[in-house]
């Protein structure tokens, strides 16, 4: 083996990713992956695939690597939430400021990008090649392969191999590795809505459509191709409206016409696809170490969490460029000191992201159609436009700035306590535009103070 060949495991989104930086850096770069080439065998994601929101951290990421002129062409902009209720009508709540806008994509062909743009700088995919165990005494990686089982002595090993890790499954049969996972009640399902009949998208293609429900929610994002894919979240079982409790065409056509009429108007495919499409589970993973002597975790399979704030992916891509600058730092002749500084470095913002992504889900299943809701937004908008240093609304310094996610959710806290002073007015929304907002502001820095 050369020296410093790298052994990625995973070719999905974050594996690839960091095959492409590690090709930068001049390394050898072989990434194995348990799957069929998706360019050469018909299986498909299909129905299993929530569409990525791309945010300013994953933009960053992609445009230090000169891919982002070529993945824009993939990708819809979307400016904000456009909520609709029961009866139909939609509010839009802006993501930021004019312009600001996350990227709905979808991950099959984004995925594909990456793993091209890996192969055309000299990395080596290899498809079908499931990896069994790794031997971190004698730094060996062992594979099931058509041909048979392989086994391969790389000098380092990068699991980017998601939620259900061999990398982090073999480091916990071997090593102390703390590791709690946790499902949710709910599941999702992947459905559609399609162009109409004259090619056009069916509702506002600038937008991420929720349709919030209490306890469960549809949502919806926009595809190059005018549809848009729909995920429905629902409680497996346990309440009125289930997963366990839909059994029939009839079953499902109620619980649609009942709480997401305006888009069962607009679903055809609705009871095929309903039918077919299997029921996923969400899952919350954290562990630590992410370290074992030349190997590293990375992405899901350090710190999987559910998608309710759209950070999955931009975290792990964050992750890569993290990594990527330690590399430059201190070099590829120390790996286990860049490993053992990236995860001490790291773990306190995934954590935070974590722990957002599921406050995200009860707000966005619970709040984002209440009143109330819509003028808090407000009243931290103008906050925000009045004063964009000192206020700075908890979405924007998540998904667009590069502040670290434990300094976002700490200063979100701080701003959490003053917003929940300023609403418990009982004139609130009479009054909202009279406010002292240079008071609110005082009191964010005397909280801040303490």
């Amino acid at each position: 083996m050369k020296k410093n060949e790298i052994t990625i495991l995973g070719a999905g989104l974050i594996g690839s990713l960091m095959a492409i930086y590690l090709k930068r850096q001049g390394l050898e770069v072989s990434v194995y992956d348990k799957r069929p080439d998706p360019r050469k065998s018909p299986y498909s994601e299909a129905g299993r695939s929530i569409n990525m929101a791309l945010s300013d951290r994953g933009w960053r990421s992609l445009e230090q690597v000169g891919l982002k002129e070529k993945v824009l062409p993939l990708a819809i902009p979307m400016y904000g939430r456009r909520i609709h209720d029961e009866h139909g009508n939609t509010t839009l709540i802006p993501y930021g400021k004019e312009n600001q806008a996350i990227y709905s994509i979808s991950r099959g062909k984004f995925n594909q990008l990456l793993v091209e743009e890996g192969e055309r700088l000299g990395a080596k995919v290899h498809f079908e090649h499931k990896c069994l165990d790794v031997d971190f005494t004698n730094n060996e990686v062992t594979f099931e392969t058509p041909e048979g089982e392989k086994q391969f002595n790389p000098n380092v090993i990068i699991g980017a191999d998601g939620a259900y890790s061999a990398l982090r499954m073999s480091m916990q049969k071997q090593v102390r590795v703390n590791y709690k996972q946790e499902f949710i009640p709910h599941g999702y399902k992947e459905l559609t809505i399609p162009a109409t009949s004259d090619g056009e998208f069916a509702m506002d293609p600038n937008a991420l459509h929720i349709w919030p429900r209490g306890k469960f929610m549809l949502i919806a994002l926009p595809n190059p191709d005018k549809s848009f894919t729909c995920t429905l979240f629902l409680p497996f079982a346990g309440t009125k409206v289930c997963f366990e409790k839909i059994l029939d065409e009839k079953d499902l056509e109620t619980v649609f016409r009942s709480y997401f009429d305006d888009a069962y108007k607009l679903m055809p495919d609705l009871k095929t696809e309903f039918f077919k499409n299997p029921t996923a589970a969400l899952i919350n993973i954290e562990c630590y170490p992410w370290v074992q002597g030349n190997s590293l975790l990375l992405g899901d399979a350090a710190h999987a969490m559910v998608p309710f704030y759209g950070q999955g992916m931009n975290c792990g891509f964050e992750d890569c460029y993290i990594l990527n600058g330690l590399i430059e730092k201190l070099g590829t002749n120390a790996w286990d000191l860049v490993f053992e500084k990236y995860q001490k470095k790291r773990k306190p913002d995934t954590d935070a992201i974590y722990q957002l992504a599921m406050e995200n889900f009860k707000e966005m299943r619970d709040s984002v159609g209440d009143p109330k809701f819509i003028l808090r937004k407000k009243i931290e908008a103008k906050l925000h436009a009045l004063y964009p240093n000192e206020w700075i609304p908890l979405y924007t310094m998540v998904t667009f700035s590069e502040m670290k996610y434990a300094e976002a959710y700490a200063q979100g806290k701080l701003q959490e306590a003053v917003m929940d002073r300023v609403m418990a007015d009982p004139l609130i929304t009479e009054n909202w535009d009279k406010l002292d907002y240079e008071d609110i502001i005082t009191q964010l820095e005397t909280s801040k103070a303490v």
